[in-house]
């Protein structure tokens, strides 16, 4: 008998290798990536990379964001070929492949940083745009270094409960609160360009806004969003950032803890997921050149209802990055 399992049947759109034809084996038996999508071994002519990094060292509150990557993948099983509402094919008009996860030093933050910037490097060889699924959100900082290497500064799209524009804590200079401080510090942002979305709470005094500015950053914060609305906010995203080229950020506590309890530091009056998922609509016109989803701790998860927000949330930045294609003939289940 033989022990080898047969190949999984894959759509092909002209030079595409997309999702596996559901119409031949179930969703639930596909492989294990994001959507089930080809492996770069399958590919070539990639134009995303998905990348997970599953690492939580740098969290100051609830760890188990370094399971984060597997959890999304699994949720990410039901996603299909076409989004109507964005009108695209994330999967069809666009090269996407799962990288998988790259294994980094969970015990020296600095050791992990440089590894993961690295290992980004190297996956920029092979593909031009990033989809990073994290992990915890210092992993922004060695994503914008390997970016920054190739397209210059960045302009920062942040949704967030939080600044992350924080300067230490406990000493250390690398954590999920800093990574934007650091990047700015860097050289690395279009302190001209960047944005939060989506903050909210308390703050440590009246000067974490002051220093914010000063590191090149506009605020949207929930409360605007529920006073001016999504279409609001989004004609401010497009005002600050123009043609510039855009790192798209999602801490997954930018949404209120009743659409994504799963997370480390939740904060309560957050934005919907229908919301964010509008706002990440908007991002079709702009040059994405990466994006990231992160703080996903599924310990805390009820109903896989993080998983799959987030999952959710990587499908429209997918389809915000495809490119318009007319694949209307194309059916799958």
């Amino acid at each position: 008998m033989s022990s080898t399992f047969p190949l999984i049947p894959r759509i092909e759109t002209g030079s595409v290798t997309g999702q596996p034809d559901f119409t031949k084996i179930p969703r639930f038996a596909g492989p294990a990536t994001f959507a089930s999508l080809p492996t770069p071994g399958e590919v070539s002519d990639i134009e995303v990379a998905v990348v997970g990094v599953p690492y939580d060292a740098g969290v100051s509150f609830r760890p188990g964001a370094r399971f984060g990557p597997a959890h999304i993948r699994n949720a990410s099983k039901l996603l299909r070929p076409y989004n109507p509402e964005g009108d695209a094919w994330p999967f069809q008009s666009q090269q996407v492949a799962d990288f998988g996860d790259m294994g980094v030093n969970p015990y020296n933050i600095d050791d992990a940083i440089t590894s993961i910037e690295t290992g980004m490097r190297g996956v920029l060889e092979r593909a031009k745009k990033l989809l990073v699924l994290g992990g915890d959100h210092s992993i922004a900082l060695p994503a914008l270094r390997a970016l920054h290497a190739v397209h210059g500064p960045i302009a920062v799209v942040h949704f967030d409960a939080h600044l992350d524009t924080w300067d230490t804590y406990f000493n250390a200079s690398i954590l999920h609160g800093t990574p934007f401080r650091r990047a700015a510090e860097e050289g690395l942002l279009d302190q001209e360009a960047c944005l939060h979305i989506g903050t909210r709470g308390g703050l440590y005094g009246l000067g974490d806004m002051d220093d914010d500015r000063a590191l090149g950053f506009a605020t949207v914060r929930c409360e605007e969003i529920e006073l001016a609305g999504v279409h609001g906010a989004v004609e401010k995203l497009h005002a600050r950032v123009g043609t510039r080229p855009v790192y798209v950020s999602v801490d997954i506590d930018v949404l209120d803890p009743a659409f994504a309890p799963g997370t480390g530091t939740p904060e309560s009056g957050g934005m919907t997921s229908r919301e964010l998922l509008t706002m990440l609509r908007a991002l079709k016109t702009l040059n994405v050149v990466g994006a990231d989803i992160v703080e996903v701790s599924p310990a805390y998860d009820h109903a896989d209802i993080t998983g799959i927000a987030a999952a959710h949330v990587g499908y429209e930045i997918l389809s915000a990055i495809a490119p318009n294609a007319d694949l209307s003939a194309f059916r799958t289940r």
